[in-house]
């Protein structure tokens, strides 16, 4: 489409790595709510345009827009680009990830640890500088994170992984504090398991363990994890900013 097309005056959020999973729930939910959403992939990744159809198909308004959010050129067209179609960024969510090896401590080397950091530390401030300056132009906005319950049940073999995601949940809280004379809001939501497609592997012995650890007695969903960042994206929670919501079907308080 040529630029301008899409403009709308809907307000506009920018979903990272919703081209499948429990990003493309997290658009889809955030469309349903009335804004425009930016669907974000890598690059020649086809799922973004499906997750586009889906939105479309549902009366909403959405756009494709792929790069690599770790890698600052690329972020900075990417930013540009939702600019150019919809208007600058009034919703932020970083939801982005890359793969999540197991190992035990001595067999994570260094690069391991630093391949997630890129994804949970480091593209979230390459995004978040990117839109701040709309943002602070509106003076309102609304950031969300999605961290992950493991930062409170580390399990064995994933340091390297519940290291950073706890380094994006540091990010979140200094932010919020710095943003919020600004009107922009800083949040992180907190899933528990929730079974996609990357978890196709865990066997049936597995889950049944864990639900029988959650008192709700059930997995969660995208869906669950899609209505806590509709909220903190939403403009009743301009009073909310700093804060963490785990949504675990209370397995965090066994």
């Amino acid at each position: 489409m040529m630029p301008g097309m899409l403009s709308t005056n809907r307000r506009v959020a920018l979903v990272t790595g919703s081209s499948r999973g429990l990003g493309s729930a997290i658009a889809r939910q955030l469309a349903r709510d009335g804004l425009a959403v930016a669907v974000n992939g890598l690059r020649h990744d086809r799922l973004a345009l499906d997750v586009v159809g889906a939105i479309r198909d549902e009366g909403g308004v959405a756009d494709a827009f792929t790069g690599d959010v770790t890698d600052e050129d690329q972020v900075a067209e990417l930013v540009a680009g939702v600019a150019e179609a919809f208007g600058p960024v009034d919703v932020l969510v970083l939801n982005a990830t890359g793969p999540q090896p197991e190992a035990s401590l001595d067999e994570v080397p260094w690069e391991e640890h630093m391949a997630q950091l890129e994804f949970f530390v480091k593209s979230p401030v390459l995004i978040g500088r990117a839109v701040l300056p709309g943002m602070r132009a509106k003076r309102s906005g609304r950031i969300v994170q999605v961290d992950s319950e493991v930062v409170d049940r580390p399990p064995p073999g994933r340091s390297a992984y519940v290291t950073a995601k706890s380094a994006q949940i540091g990010l979140t809280r200094s932010w919020a504090r710095e943003l919020a004379p600004f009107g922009v809001t800083v949040n992180t939501v907190a899933p528990g398991f929730v079974p996609v497609e990357r978890h196709a592997d865990v066997t049936d012995e597995v889950r049944q363990a864990y639900v029988a650890s959650v008192p709700a007695g059930r997995f969660g969903t995208t869906a669950d994890i899609a209505h806590a960042v509709s909220f903190f994206a939403s403009e009743a929670a301009g009073f909310v900013t700093g804060q963490r919501l785990v949504v675990d079907g209370g397995r965090g308080l066994g």
